[in-house]
């Protein structure tokens, strides 16, 4: 549910930062609405058939694709900005409401203004995704919300101008899903990769539900 969101079948792995990607602000601006809404989908709210609607009317958006799960009720839609290149999703494990939606973004925000805007993180936890790029990723679940910053691998720091890359707006049984199934590092400020990265084991929160697999 984390950085995961990012692994890709293709090989070698794309770039994490893309100018083509999504162009979207609101993050940070509010506009139309505020974090966990987006463009005036709510997870855990907005149903699902209006959510569609809201993304195939958005004239800053296109190439809206659906699909459903034959064994199950789940649908999902991807979608990109106009112009750009697949970047995007929105899922229901239901069919009927917005379960989360997930954003690859272009590197415009840095994490001096996400922190202006919305405060300090509680969480953090680092993946590294190449050799030369790594995330870390950014947990407000007052906000129901986990934000991706890039640094640049392994041995980088998570600075002011670190950029956005992506943001997962999540309904919130499912951020507290995140919470309870996952080792977090609190939030410490800005720092190396190292300090927030899953290999160092000194974290402050450590699962305290374990997942059963589903059965395929």
């Amino acid at each position: 549910m984390l950085a995961v969101l990012f692994v890709s079948a293709c090989s070698p792995p794309p770039p994490l930062r893309d100018a083509n990607l999504l162009q979207d602000d609101s993050l940070i601006t509010d506009r139309p609405c505020s974090a966990p809404c987006w463009n005036g989908i709510t997870p855990g709210e907005t149903e699902w058939n209006d959510a569609l609607t809201i993304l195939e009317d958005s004239t800053q958006l296109e190439n809206v694709q659906t699909a459903a799960d034959e064994e199950s009720s789940a649908v999902a839609a991807e979608f990109q900005g106009v112009g750009g290149i697949a970047c995007c999703q929105m899922v229901s494990s239901g069919g009927e409401i917005v379960d989360a939606v997930f954003l690859r973004l272009s590197p415009d925000l840095t994490v001096e203004e996400l922190l202006d805007a919305k405060g300090e993180p509680a969480y953090a936890i680092a993946d590294i995704f190449t050799e030369d790029q790594a995330i870390v990723n950014l947990i407000y679940p007052e906000l129901n919300t986990v934000i991706y910053a890039f640094v640049a691998g392994a041995e980088a720091e998570l600075t002011e101008t670190s950029e956005i890359i992506g943001v997962l707006y999540v309904n919130s049984s499912d951020m507290q899903a995140i919470i309870d199934t996952s080792n977090l590092h609190a939030w410490d400020g800005y720092a190396t990769y190292a300090t927030y990265s899953r290999e160092n084991e000194e974290f402050e929160v450590t699962p305290s539900v374990t997942l059963t697999p589903t059965p395929q």
